[in-house]
């Protein structure tokens, strides 16, 4: 009887251990984001490999509101860090798992606001609105 208890200890030990080192490669397979958001910028085949269609958010201007599409998609080519602060405003935050931006030029209904995610250890652009009214 002894034997078995001190047999199902050690199993019980294995598994902890294995699922702690799990949990750590997990963490460590999400893809790097600086490295991805240089060349979502510069390659446009990979810019739009990585975009969720349908897009959340929308393009709003003197029109009616409109979808983002694969076809109407405008490719981004200037990443937040390069943008001319001198008249454009920027704000962004970046955690783990998600990266925000956010652009204007103020008291000109001028804005742009995008989000990037990690699906499955990759980024990916979520949600973008284009805004000029």
């Amino acid at each position: 009887m002894k034997a078995y208890l001190g047999l199902l200890c050690l199993l019980i030990l294995a598994s902890c251990q294995s699922n702690t080192k799990g949990t750590d490669t997990a963490d460590s397979k999400i893809e790097n984001f600086e490295v991805f958001y240089d060349r979502f910028h510069k390659d446009s085949v990979f810019q739009m490999s990585r975009i969720v269609f349908p897009l959340q958010g929308g393009i709003f201007d003197n029109g009616p509101e409109r979808k983002w599409t694969k076809e109407n998609w405008n490719l981004l080519k200037i990443r937040i860090h390069d943008v001319d602060t001198t008249e454009i405003k920027v704000r962004y935050e970046k955690t783990d798992t998600q990266f925000y931006e956010k652009f204007w030029l103020e008291n000109s209904g001028f804005w742009g606001e995008y989000r990037f995610e990690v699906r499955n250890g990759r980024w990916f652009l979520t949600y973008a609105v284009d805004h000029n009214l």
